[in-house]
């Protein structure tokens, strides 16, 4: 049970480029906390523009965790986060210092705030047999079978990405359950800080054109020369797909430019699409698996200021 006198944990999510940072930032001005930093991708060093880190101003004006802390190809899973997220959340409130946790990852989220499952060992076996399947018939029929079985997972996949699907499959038949029921079991009998989940909601129109603005920002600060780098240092991997982290949107769609030597023309609204789908699927995951207050994303300074105002007072 969390103790009733302490005051929740502050969690601000959001699909990427609804404002989390600056809200996150602003609150933490006030109230004197660190940010746990939610992003799977900005605790590695080099990937900054493309994964819009915070300024260098806000890092240093606010102590934020989990951002620069590995190097590309380093492991750090979701379950490292969890695991780690609550152990520096439980020393700063020995410290006195509250934590808000801020960013869009959804596995980041889901395992901090609900923990994760005992989940089956793979069957290779199985597994092999899934992906016969998927050469045969297509991905999109064991989507359909995974949305008749477990319609709250399915919803929370991309059916091009093979991976989760296939798990997801195959722990259905060795468990003789779903990954959400596993999960949702897990939940309730874990022992967490309380924390207090604020999502930032906009209409869909307003974050698809943030989004696009954004991509353009991110090409006029350099993200071409940042990809680059990256390219040279990693090509063979890349090319393998090996590193997880380096499939990321900004970067993959550059890199494959790279390797075309095509122009770069295309990328950028390649880049805009493509986290105009990533925003999708984060909006589903949180709305579908998390308990989520949403509150409108500011749209003005004095909206911001309110409510960093109203935040601020519900955790200090």
């Amino acid at each position: 049970m969390p103790d009733p006198n302490r005051k929740p944990v502050l969690v601000i999510l959001g699909p990427t480029a609804s404002g989390k940072s600056e809200l996150a930032f602003r609150v933490a001005l006030a109230t004197g906390a660190e940010i746990i930093s939610a992003d799977s991708r900005q605790v590695y060093r080099g990937m900054d523009i493309g994964t819009a880190k915070p300024p260098r101003e806000m890092l240093e004006a606010v102590m934020h965790h989990f951002i620069d802390e590995r190097e590309i190809g380093e492991p750090f899973s979701s379950g490292d986060f969890a695991t780690e997220a609550l152990a520096r959340i439980e020393d700063l409130a020995a410290r006195g210092v509250p934590a808000i946790v801020a960013g869009g990852s959804t596995l980041y989220l889901e395992g901090l705030l609900k923990g994760f499952a005992q989940l089956p060992p793979g069957n290779p076996e199985i597994r092999a047999r899934l992906s016969r399947e998927i050469d045969r018939s297509g991905a999109e029929t064991l989507y359909r079978r995974l949305l008749e079985l477990d319609p709250e997972q399915a919803a929370t996949l991309d059916p091009t990405k093979t991976q989760r699907l296939v798990r997801s499959l195959e722990i259905i038949e060795i468990a003789g359950t779903t990954v959400t029921s596993l999960l949702q079991a897990a939940a309730a009998s874990r022992k967490a800080p309380e924390f207090l989940v604020v999502g930032l909601a906009l209409p869909r129109p307003t974050l698809y054109e943030r989004i696009d603005r954004r991509s353009g920002r991110m090409m006029q600060e350099g993200l071409v020369d940042e990809a680059r780098l990256i390219y040279d240092r990693f090509g063979p991997q890349i090319r393998e797909g090996s590193i997880n982290a380096l499939l990321t949107v900004g970067y993959r769609e550059l890199f494959d430019c790279f390797e075309r030597s095509t122009g770069l023309q295309a990328a950028e609204p390649l880049i805009a699409q493509h986290t105009r789908n990533y925003a999708k699927r984060q909006l589903t995951f949180f709305k579908n698996r998390l308990n989520v207050e949403w509150v409108d994303s500011p749209s003005n300074e004095a909206g911001l200021e309110r409510l960093t105002e109203t935040l601020s007072r519900r955790v200090s």
